[in-house]
């Protein structure tokens, strides 16, 4: 596609993986997907020395099905490597010696090079997928950009989920029709069947969206929709989410939110661990994590009209922590009222706390992913980055809910909290930290949506 042979008329880009330090795979924003990479790593990291049709990796024995008990054990990077890999995975000898944004993550960054695309292109992804979802997304920002003559698809799957399956549901959170079978059927193969054999009338808009919570496909002329606007929530007293009025000034008592964070007992990324990713996470229920003391949860009040979210998500938080690193995760979660009951009926959705989106900001990271630099213990700091995007409306009388932490185990390797290269943390170098979210005037932190009117 990328210097395409005159005869390559027409390209499908799904689920592509553009930048694998930003927020593809392995790494997103600097953070190791631990679970995901440990689990490829061992599939991919290693040539086979002669073609072959059988696996050539050797069978990883997991002394434990509990992925979270396994992870914690095991330590750092630099441990697993020791314990399975001895220094002959490229991937982990990538992971464990490129600890920051450098010439071997830049090398393979994908953005520079798409431009003066000349085959048609379908460009699809997931919004649950757990793996390349930044990456469908960057690259129909730079076809875009580029002026290329691509639809792009965005349905409710997880990764690759519009070539197998139904597209009906994702665990217990159902989509209203066999949405992958539509895609398949009525976009995939008439796309192709139009521009590579001439055949049928091929119409479409530049963006063919699913938007969750209403279940329903929506047609846009640009993504995110040109009518978008910015909408603001601020992380206010009592957990609660408003705008800034209420906001007091700095010095006042009720003026920040605390939380130790300890990294021998971290937030786990969902209630069911397995040794492998599960990617059912990315839609998952989260009031075990609500009801932990290390959980920041700032909630609104039941919607009276339905609120749609049509683009990317803005993080401002100003923070401190009383050690000198710390990941700061940010979840937006869409709460089911407690009495909701679905067509079929499913009463597991009543009170029900759904991830919408979640993502990880490596605190080291926060003004650039190839200089980091600590944090000044006890020093209010503003740490920004962006969710990837949504397509998803609130429906009258769910509520929104915001959870902040700084461990998500074992998704996301731990960060010792201390500014070491954590890839080759020593155990002693993992250490508690009390963090705090301020709320104040001078420091309000917040989160800006994308909305559709």
């Amino acid at each position: 596609m990328l210097c395409a042979h005159p005869a390559l008329v027409a390209a499908s880009p799904q689920a592509p993986v553009i930048d694998t330090f930003a927020g593809d795979d392995w790494r997103h924003n600097g953070a190791t997907y631990l679970m995901h990479s440990f689990f490829y790593a061992n599939r991919v990291g290693v040539a086979p020395s002669r073609p072959t049709r059988e696996p050539f990796y050797p069978k990883i024995e997991f002394d434990t099905p509990d992925g979270y008990d396994f992870f914690l054990r095991h330590g750092s990077l630099a441990d697993l490597d020791a314990k399975f890999f001895q220094g002959k995975n490229q991937l982990w000898n990538d992971l464990l010696n490129h600890p920051n944004y450098d010439v071997t993550w830049k090398s393979r960054n994908l953005r520079p090079h798409l431009k003066n695309i000349r085959p048609a292109l379908l460009t699809v992804g997931g919004w649950f997928d757990a793996e390349d979802l930044f990456g469908a997304l960057e690259a129909n920002r730079c076809f875009q950009a580029d002026k290329a003559n691509n639809v792009f698809v965005m349905g409710p799957w997880i990764h690759g989920g519009w070539n197998f399956a139904s597209g009906a549901s994702l665990g217990p959170v159902t989509f209203g029709s066999n949405t992958a079978e539509y895609y398949r059927e009525k976009i995939e193969l008439p796309f192709f069947v139009h521009h590579l054999k001439g055949k049928g009338v091929w119409t479409s808009p530049a963006a063919l969206i699913f938007e969750t919570g209403a279940n329903r496909w929506r047609k846009f002329p640009h993504w995110p929709p040109p009518e978008t606007k910015s909408f603001a929530l601020y992380l206010d007293a009592k957990g609660q989410l408003g705008g800034p009025a209420h906001l007091p000034i700095p010095g006042e008592k009720d003026s920040f939110d605390e939380y130790v964070s300890d990294p021998a007992r971290p937030v786990p990324y969902c209630e069911n661990l397995d040794t492998r990713m599960v990617p059912e996470y990315m839609a998952a229920d989260q009031r075990f994590a609500s009801r932990r003391t290390d959980v920041l949860v700032y909630e609104s009040k039941p919607l009276l009209d339905p609120l749609m979210l049509a683009g990317p998500i803005e993080v401002e938080l100003y923070v401190s922590t009383t050690g000198t690193d710390s990941d700061w995760v940010v979840k937006v979660i869409d709460v089911y009222p407690n009495d909701y009951r679905d067509p079929n009926p499913n009463p597991k959705l009543a009170g029900y706390q759904q991830l919408v989106r979640g993502e990880v900001m490596r605190g080291r990271f926060r003004t650039s992913l190839e200089k980091p630099e600590p944090f000044e213990p006890g020093k209010p700091t503003l740490v920004k980055f962006t969710l990837p995007d949504v397509c998803h409306t609130f429906r009258t009388g769910h509520k929104i809910l915001i959870q902040v932490h700084s461990t998500w185990f074992p998704l996301v390797e731990r960060n010792p909290q201390t500014f070491v290269d954590i890839g080759r943390a020593k155990a002693s170098d993992y250490r508690k930290a009390t963090q705090r979210v301020y709320r104040t005037k001078e420091l309000p932190s917040r989160l800006t949506f994308t909305v559709l009117p």
